[in-house]
């Protein structure tokens, strides 16, 4: 399986808000704003695919690396969705 690899939909982050907004540890700081991978089928030290990533804030993604990949499912599958439709606006992803 090929993984997708974007220099463009990882620098897309940049200045955008904070999709993963976890209750209490977001800093709403889009200066600080990365596209953080969320897979979970990858193994220790392989990430997911650029098409697996939210828009994460500094305090959000420590938070989700240091808690592991089952944790804040919930936020993390919001977040995607919220990542993807921007990407789609930007014309980052695109479907047929």
């Amino acid at each position: 399986m090929t993984l997708v690899r974007s220099q463009k939909i990882m620098q897309s982050a940049r200045g955008k808000p904070c999709t993963l907004r976890l209750v209490g540890i977001c800093n709403f700081n889009p200066e600080t704003t990365v596209a953080a991978h969320i897979g979970v089928r990858r193994g220790m030290g392989i990430k997911a695919g650029d098409n697996m990533v939210v828009y994460a804030c500094s305090d959000c993604h420590a938070e989700i690396d240091r808690r592991g990949r089952e944790a804040y499912a919930a936020d993390k599958l919001r977040a995607m969705e919220e990542t993807q439709e921007s990407m789609i606006e930007q014309g980052l992803l695109a479907f047929s």
